[in-house]
């Protein structure tokens, strides 16, 4: 996936079979934080198992208390981690579900099939072999410990035993972990919560009301939301059901959108009459506009991710992994059902589940697997999906009340983590030596090459360098990327030949038009000033105004409708689509140096820099 500066990104339009940009993530920071998170559970479980216990156990039962006028919050610091803390954790998750669906991954809806099988199947099947150990008495209440997956710490294990490159395969596995996230803590709210108060209750689904109230009415400021989110909280808890529920609600209310082009375009001007003018009241209207033009789902995703990986997660493992081993407990727990049920539930039913559901619904032509995952990464995968640990815990500490049956469950999960993980490592191993997937990337070489009978070419045809863009009419990074490409030309002058390629995407409902319009333009030998044209004007690109453009570049209007709709339009399109999603492209623009797509900033200095290294070549 190119790191590039600024893209558009979305999936092409009017095409079947595109796929769409890569998923938004925080995959650094989960990844990162897996390390801390390893190490808070050695260091519980050391401390549990010292001389030092009492101390560890005397700490979570330590109370404290949130008192407003008359009304008082009490808890255990325990309760405070995993009912109170850990709300904020699936606040996040719940934001990054709602942007995806929004703005990322999951809003080519086509793309959800593969996952959800394989998500579903990632959940009845753990769910079914632990209940066939576990079938009766309060051990059965534990079959939601093994529905989980710990998205932070998968990532991190992935990273360590995964192909070196595995941009693809990352993507799949979060957005079955949406999924899986979405149904566990439906799981948590629902079977795991105690009686419900119905007063309480009402005011949390009132509180649910006015959030979807602010996000229908357009609200960008984040402390409305904020606030509503913290009575919700209350509200839940003082219903009985799980907040964790709260949180993850409350994530999927919150709205999130790509900037508009208007607002971007107002806070760069507010930026430059800051920097002309730095005083407080430029300054104050200069950030409010920066505000304006991202999300607030998006801000407040870039305020808590951090916290929640780095703080909110690894405290509570400190908190949850402590299991006191002695005394015959470690025996008893790998004498128990429970144990076994969850790590049979963790480790052999994800990889079956997830495996079988996954590669199945492909078999049955259900959906295709991300370009670039194989079976045995997706086998590998489903494999370290049994990493259940945060989700996990959390559902120990609600389905037991029995302290002998909560300790067996605790010792399963973190027995499950260690076994899944190895168990990854050996899949992809086999997968990389048997079958050559060695990695879950996209394609990172120009699939059709140049074409100067069919290709649009600037410069001479036979030019020592070649820069190849992708793009779309109505994306605004693609407009100034033309300004690059003019100051490249000047650059190396008939050294390089400049050559445009469409990729469409459905965020612009403009850009397939526009695409046509070129295109018939062409076919009267005026590609290039359509081009420039269509650059310039890019906020007018209705039908009317492709006309006008037409007329003004002096094409024959009558014959330019004409071919619009022509074979030839839609075949050269289907055709630069087609060659773009056989490249990797994702998101535009996107550009090959030579055959090789660029990785990395794509501004001027840049891409000189990648052409110089390729004429030396």
């Amino acid at each position: 996936m190119a790191d590039d500066q600024s893209r558009c990104s979305g999936t092409s339009q009017d095409f079947a079979g595109q796929t769409p940009s890569a998923l938004r993530s925080f995959m650094h920071t989960e990844a990162g934080s897996a390390g801390l998170l390893v190490v808070t559970a050695l260091v519980a479980l050391l401390w549990a198992n010292s001389a030092w216990s009492d101390a560890y156990t005397s700490l979570w039962h330590t109370e404290a208390a949130i008192r407003f006028g008359g009304a008082e919050i009490r808890m255990d610091l325990h309760h405070w981690i995993n009912d109170g803390v850990m709300v904020v954790f699936f606040f996040v998750i719940g934001l990054e579900v709602r942007r995806e669906f929004a703005v990322g991954e999951l809003t080519d809806r086509s793309r959800i099939t593969i996952p959800l099988i394989a998500g579903i199947g990632g959940m009845a099947v753990p769910a079914a072999l632990y209940l066939l150990l576990n079938p009766t008495g309060e051990a059965a209440r534990g079959w939601g410990v093994v529905i989980g997956t710990d998205t932070a710490f998968l990532l991190g294990v992935l990273a360590l035993v995964g192909p070196a490159v595995s941009t693809q395969l990352r993507i799949f596995l979060l957005t079955l972990t949406v999924i899986d996230d979405i149904v566990a803590v439906s799981v948590i709210g629902v079977v795991y919560s105690d009686s419900v108060d119905v007063r309480a209750l009402a005011v949390a689904g009132a509180c649910l009301v006015a959030l979807a109230v602010l996000d229908r009415t357009g609200v960008w400021r984040a402390s409305p939301y904020l606030v509503i989110v913290l009575v919700l909280w209350v509200a839940t808890l003082e219903s009985g059901l799980h907040a964790s529920i709260a949180g993850m609600l409350a994530g999927l209310l919150i709205p999130a959108s790509s900037p508009e082009r208007s607002l971007v375009s107002q806070a760069n001007r507010q930026f430059v009459a800051f920097r002309q003018s730095p005083m407080p009241e430029v300054q104050r209207a200069a950030r409010t506009s920066l505000n304006r033009a991202i999300s607030v789902n998006e801000r407040l995703q870039e305020v808590l991710h951090g916290w929640t990986s780095y703080a909110v997660v690894p405290l509570f493992a400190l908190a949850n992994a402590g299991v006191d081993l002695r005394g015959g407990v470690l025996g008893d727990a790998l004498a128990s059902p429970v144990t076994w049920g969850v790590v049979a539930g963790l480790v052999l039913g994800k990889l079956v589940g997830i495996g079988a559901g996954a590669l199945g619904a492909v078999r049955l032509g259900l959906g295709r697997l991300p370009q670039g995952v194989g079976a045995g990464h997706t086998l590998a995968g489903a494999a370290l999906s049994g990493i259940g640990f945060t989700v996990s815990l959390l559902i120990v500490g609600l389905a037991f009340d029995d302290e002998r049956l909560r300790a067996q469950a605790t010792v399963g999960v973190l027995l499950s983590a260690l076994l899944a993980s190895v168990l990854g490592w050996v899949v992809f191993a086999i997968a990389a030596r048997r079958f050559g997937q060695t990695d879950a990337a996209l394609p990172r070489v120009l699939s059709d090459p140049i074409d100067p009978e069919r290709d649009h070419i600037h410069g001479p045809a036979d030019a020592e360098l070649t820069l190849v863009e992708y793009l779309d009419f109505e994306c605004s990074f693609c407009a100034r990327a033309t300004g690059v490409a003019a100051e490249l030309r000047a650059h190396f002058g008939d050294r390089l030949r400049y050559v445009v390629r469409h990729m469409p995407l459905t965020v612009h409902p403009h850009a397939v038009p526009a695409a046509r319009a070129v295109e018939a333009a062409s076919l009267q030998g005026r590609f290039w000033p359509m081009h420039d044209r269509l650059f310039a004007h890019q906020e007018l690109l209705t039908m009317d105004d492709l006309i006008e453009h037409a007329a003004a570049i002096g094409l024959d209007v009558d014959v330019f409708l004409g071919d619009l709709e022509s074979d030839d339009v839609a075949r050269h399109l289907e055709r630069d689509i087609g060659s773009a999603e056989a490249s990797g492209v994702r998101g535009t623009p996107t550009f090959f140096v030579g055959t090789e797509r660029h990785i990395g900033q794509h501004d001027t200095s840049a891409l000189i820099e990648a052409l110089e290294a390729r004429g030396h070549l």
